[in-house]
Order: structure tokens, then C-alpha cells, then sequence
């Protein structure tokens, strides 16, 4: 019997293509052997869920290392952090404020806890990239319906931009809701010259994909908890959705991690936040269109829509980036990049002049027919998107750019979203 994942990987390794996408390590961190570590709960291992002994101690550390009241370790992702900030919030109220862009494990879990979401979508000047969620459209939502219990939003977005979260967070405690953040490309954010991690500036929650961007095995995350209002009952409500076998290996990366950060992370991470500067200051010169505003220092994204083909452009280059989406490239980069990589893509970026005019992207959200617990629940059968006009969908598309779902489980799909979606592709509607 053949091993096609494993074989795959192998071959994979031999290209030695500069690695430009999570997780964080990059293949060059770990000097342990995590394998050895592969145990499962026992008396002197302690439990996930009810955490008194040696993962307690881990979590800890990593609220000090956040500034948290309480971290949870997660090896299920960030989507299991996400899952349980939701739950918590849902104390407050299951209606809230939700920013367009949110990931597809936010949308999952409002079907699971019965949340109703309204939308409020992000603002951009250039139509390339998703854009901020302005502090002044909240306070029109919070102002027009005041059943609204949190907002939640997306930063940094995939693109690194990063939203206003301190003026966020002076908004809800105004009006006295809740602010959760899904941070998970932004873990990092603590350690950086200037401190943008959401608890720092204010946010109740924030859920960390730590494998992301920091040096931890892929699935490793934490919740942050800033408000003490939802420290006390944070395990049980993960359990809810967490698997019975969590990942001792991935737990070990984060205690790894953890002392790593404490010790020699954070110079680390300044000396890399200069050098992706000058990159970043390199593209400018050239004249190709980056995010404006607050980004993420560490993350680099170009907009190339002169390139044919993207990913081929940059195997030439020996470099695999996070994410191309036909006119925008995205590279993570962590201090376990080499300088070898970054000279790579400085080289790839200076091959590319010019920018062509950009075409507007305009969108209005389309009607509400079904809450999205309704709707993925219902039955539903696959039609091509040509011939989904006037049906309710059963799932979210999400056409790049600008990033942000042009309909949503429980949206009418009108023609406007037609014309934004590939015509030829299969969308899941309610029967």
C-alpha cells in the first residue's frame, strides 16, 4: 500500500521552496522531538477541560505573556477558540454585530448556538483589499438596534490590515456591549514594536491562531479572555466543542513557544518587523499597490493583477506564498524565514513594475430570508450558480478579492451576487 499524504510531504520538502505561509516555524524552530511527546491524558499529564496541574501552568504563562485574566490552550485550531468566545458572549445576548469578513467557523458556530447575526461591512479606498469596519458605522448599529449584545470583528484580515480596535472598544463600552476579536493572524501583534494584540487595546476576546505566526505546530491556538465576566466558565464552554483527545504534542510546541517569547522571541520579532519594512518600502518605490492605513509590519501583500499567473511567478522565484488570489499575493513572514528567503522575494518583488487601473468593487448585502442555523440545517442540494438566482443559499461564497462573502447560509441570492461568482461553480441552496 502506497502513503500518498506522507510521500507528498516528502517530495514537497525537496523542492526547498522559501516557505511564506503558516505555520510560523517554518520547518526550522523545533529542535525537540514532538513525536516522542504524542501521550494522552494521564494522572501526571493533566486534562484539557479540567486543567488543575501542568496545563494550568502553561495557561498561565500565557496570560501573562498576552496580558490576559485568562488564556485557554487550544489544539483544535482557532476555530475552537472562536467557538467558545461565541458561546461565552451568548451569556449576553444571541443577537450581534458581526463584520463582513469573518471566517467560516464564525458562520458554523452561529448555526450551532442559535446566533443572529446583522452585518456591517468593512470600508476600503482602494476596492483591492477588504478594508476596516469604521467606529462611526457601529455606533449607527448599536444606536438602531439595541438588542445588538457584541461586536465582532476580523484583525488583522488576511491581507494584514488592522482595525481601529482601541476606538472599537471605547464604542461598546459606550453602549455596553462586548467586543471579541478573531485574531488569528495576529498573534504576534503582542511582540511587535508597537503592542496592537486586541486585548491590549481593549477587546473582551480574542481568539489566537498561534501556529499561524509564531513558532508552535500547526492547530495550536489560545483564547484570550480580558473580561473577567467570562473567565470563570471558559473551560466548560470549550468543552462543548472540543475533541476528548487534545494534542500533547501541539501543547508541548506551545509551552515551547511560550518560553521562547518570555526569552528571546520579541527582539526576535522587532529585528524582523525592520527588515520586512525595507521589502515593504521596496514595493512602494516600485509602485505597487500595498494596504493602506495600520497593517501588520510582518506581513507582506502586493497587489499583482499584471501577473498571469501568480503562483508560477513566484516557484520561479523558489518561494511559496500564503495566498494568490489573481491579483493579490500574501507572504507571512516569522524569524524563522532566513535571510536567504527574504532576498528571494525582495528579488521576485523587484521584477514586478507597474500597476494597471484597478475596477471598482461594489456590494450591497443582499436580503435576509433565513437565520444561518435555519439555513444549514435545511436541506439543500447543489445547483450551478447560473441557476441559483432567487434561491436561498445553504453556505457562504467568498470570491477573492475583496474577501468578503457575497452571501451568506440564509441570503436570498440575487443577481448582483451572480455576477460575482464564477457562473460555472456549484453553490449549496435550501430545497
Amino acid at each position: 500500500m502506497n502513503t500518498p499524504i506522507y510521500s507528498r510531504l516528502l517530495e514537497h520538502k525537496t523542492l526547498d521552496y522559501s516557505p511564506f505561509h503558516t505555520p510560523g516555524h517554518k520547518n526550522n524552530f523545533f529542535k525537540e522531538n514532538l513525536f516522542e511527546l504524542d501521550l494522552t491524558e494521564l494522572p501526571d499529564t493533566d486534562a484539557l477541560y479540567e486543567a488543575d496541574g501542568i496545563i494550568l501552568e502553561t495557561e498561565k504563562n500565557l496570560a501573562k505573556l498576552f496580558s490576559a485574566k485568562r488564556s485557554l490552550i487550544s489544539s483544535g485550531g482557532c476555530t475552537l477558540a472562536i467557538q467558545t468566545m461565541l458561546k461565552l458572549a451568548c451569556q449576553r445576548g444571541k443577537k450581534m454585530l458581526f463584520a463582513r469578513n469573518i471566517h467560516r467557523s464564525a458562520v458554523n458556530a452561529c448555526a450551532l448556538l442559535g446566533i443572529t447575526p446583522k452585518w456591517i461591512l468593512p470600508k476600503s479606498d482602494n476596492f483591492l483589499f477588504t478594508g476596516r469596519v469604521l467606529p462611526e458605522d457601529v455606533e449607527k448599529e448599536f444606536i438602531k438596534d439595541t438588542e445588538i449584545s457584541a461586536l465582532y470583528i476580523t484583525s488583522p484580515d488576511y491581507y494584514g490590515e488592522i482595525t481601529d480596535i482601541k476606538a472599537l472598544s471605547e464604542i461598546c463600552r459606550k453602549y455596553g456591549k462586548l467586543l471579541l476579536v478573531d485574531n488569528a493572524h495576529g498573534s504576534h501583534l503582542a511582540f511587535l514594536k508597537e503592542n496592537q494584540h486586541p486585548v491590549h487595546l481593549g477587546a473582551d476576546m480574542s481568539a489566537c491562531s498561534l501556529h499561524k505566526t509564531l513558532p508552535v505546530l500547526t492547530g495550536g491556538a489560545v483564547l484570550n479572555i480580558a473580561n473577567a465576566e467570562f473567565a470563570e466558565n471558559a473551560k466548560n464552554a470549550m468543552s462543548l466543542f472540543g475533541s476528548t483527545s487534545p494534542s500533547y504534542p501541539i501543547m508541548a510546541s506551545i509551552d515551547i513557544c511560550c518560553k521562547y517569547m518570555s526569552e528571546k522571541g520579541i527582539s526576535a520579532y522587532r529585528k524582523l518587523e525592520e527588515r520586512v519594512l525595507q521589502i515593504k518600502q521596496l514595493a512602494e518605490n516600485l509602485g505597487i499597490i500595498q494596504p493602506d492605513g495600520l497593517c501588520d509590519n510582518t506581513r507582506i501583500c502586493i497587489s499583482t493583477p499584471n501577473i498571469e499567473n501568480q503562483i508560477d511567478f513566484f516557484h520561479s522565484h523558489k518561494i511559496e506564498s500564503e495566498f494568490c488570489d489573481g491579483r493579490n499575493a500574501v507572504f507571512i513572514c516569522t524569524p524563522f524565514n532566513s535571510e536567504r528567503d527574504l532576498k528571494r522575494l525582495e528579488n521576485a518583488i523587484s521584477q514586478i513594475h507597474g500597476h494597471p487601473e484597478t475596477v471598482p468593487f461594489t456590494f450591497t448585502l443582499p436580503e435576509t430570508a433565513l437565520t444561518p442555523r435555519e439555513a444549514i440545517l435545511a436541506e439543500s442540494e447543489l445547483v450551478s450558480v447560473k441557476n441559483a438566482v432567487g434561491r436561498i443559499s445553504a453556505d457562504s461564497a467568498c470570491p477573492c478579492p475583496p474577501g468578503i462573502p457575497v452571501v451568506m447560509p440564509g441570503e436570498v441570492i440575487d443577481s448582483n451576487i451572480i455576477h460575482l461568482l464564477d457562473e460555472s461553480d456549484l453553490i449549496h441552496v435550501v430545497k
